[in-house]
């Protein structure tokens, strides 16, 4: 996995890259692309809202309270796509096991099944809603969701940046950018939550992999 930082982006986001991967899964490089999107997107809205408000975002690396606690994860078809990728082809044993034992056992209502130690085992390819969440001032009191408690602490993300992210999928929806405005909410419509996703066929596929690595 390689990381590059454009010029137009200096200081704010780095585009994940699989070279490899991304010659051969076409769909691939319009997804980091969305994800560099909002990245981006986001590391503009913190800079702005910590200077016009004088406060620090809280979330630092080790915090995984939303992710413990939070009961609606959104998630979208190509996010999933993303993530049956990542887990399958690019992450490494033991992690691999552990997490096919989290989403073998994940129940509605529970934490985040990618969340491992307090890390995100995805975090390369974890999705827009993940990536959009950010607390200032406090980190999450446990059990906390700021967005209800504390509303004026949570980052709003910059529409333009997650026009362009969902703008970027198009193509794996097969749509075209004559009307990247109706397309733009095709896509949002087909929104899901992470917590009640039915993650059955992935834990099927980690069990088909590592028998063929057996064989």
């Amino acid at each position: 996995m390689k990381k590059t930082q454009s010029k137009k982006t200096s200081g704010l986001s780095r585009r994940v890259h699989f070279p490899g991967d991304e010659q051969r899964l076409r769909w691939l490089p319009v997804l980091l692309d969305s994800y560099a999107a909002i990245d981006t997107g986001v590391a503009i809205a913190v800079r702005g809202e910590e200077k016009r408000r004088k406060v620090k975002l809280a979330c630092t690396k080790g915090c995984g309270n939303c992710c413990a606690h939070q009961k609606d994860l959104p998630v979208y078809p190509h996010e999933v796509v993303g993530i049956y990728w990542y887990v399958s082809e690019k992450m490494a044993s033991p992690l691999r096991e552990v997490l096919r034992s989290r989403l073998a056992g994940h129940m509605p209502g529970s934490a985040c099944p990618f969340l491992i130690d307090h890390a995100c085992s995805i975090h390369p390819i974890r999705p827009i809603g993940c990536r959009q969440f950010n607390v200032f001032g406090a980190p999450c009191a446990e059990g906390e969701d700021p967005y209800y408690t504390r509303r004026h602490d949570v980052l709003d993300p910059l529409p333009d940046y997650t026009d362009r992210a969902f703008a970027a999928v198009l193509p794996f929806y097969n749509m075209k950018e004559d009307d990247s405005a109706r397309a733009v909410r095709l896509i949002r419509s087909q929104i899901m939550n992470l917590q009640t996703y039915d993650w059955k066929k992935l834990v099927a596929l980690l069990d088909q992999t590592a028998a063929e690595k057996k064989e």
